[in-house]
């Protein structure tokens, strides 16, 4: 992809996350999207089949992008200038919310959240496949692998609403402590 094509699909990521904060995800149309973004409908379709596709495509790049980066450990954003990094990859991740990059935490919590915290759920679902569940036997092998996956991303989820709800008052570092409390005797 060329620089320029980046740079529009830039822009309709940017206005369609900013239309996503003023109205719901059924409310809006190709037309605001593309009005917002100052392009064609010609271009817009040349990116993008439809809505629906953006959408998938903008909540891949942003949670493939945050999930990854927890997994690899090396990609920091300069978080760590201290040389630390967190041992947990859940810190890690919450850490990256609270960047805020491209607004995710408004995407996470507005009126169209449900679609949002979808995708990021499905996305942590691989995560904890990979980091947890492949790596450590679950505590009870009575439980099934999916149902514990599918558990742990649901808490996780619950828990960064309710950080996002209450102003975001907790450290990373102290979330990921309740949080490692409540997982780690599952696992």
């Amino acid at each position: 992809m060329d620089r320029r094509q980046k740079k529009t699909r830039a822009a309709i990521f940017s206005a369609f996350g900013a239309l996503l904060e003023e109205k719901s995800y059924s409310h809006i149309t190709v037309q605001d999207i593309i009005d917002r973004a100052d392009v064609g409908r010609t271009t817009f379709y040349a990116h993008f089949e439809t809505k629906d596709d953006l959408l998938k495509e903008l909540c891949e790049e942003l949670f493939g992008h945050i999930i990854s980066s927890a997994m690899d450990c090396t990609h920091t954003h300069g978080l760590y200038s201290d040389g630390t990094a967190p041992e947990s990859v859940f810190c890690h991740l919450l850490q990256h919310l609270q960047e805020n990059d491209c607004n995710i935490l408004g995407l996470l919590s507005c009126e169209s959240s449900e679609i949002f915290l979808r995708y990021f759920k499905d996305s942590l679902n691989e995560l904890i496949r990979t980091q947890f569940i492949e790596k450590r036997m679950a505590a009870n092998p009575e439980v099934p692998l999916d149902f514990l996956i599918n558990h742990i991303s649901g808490s996780f989820v619950e828990m960064v609403l309710w950080w996002i709800r209450g102003k975001m008052k907790q450290r990373p570092e102290e979330l990921d402590q309740y949080f490692r409390a409540v997982i780690e005797p599952v696992l």
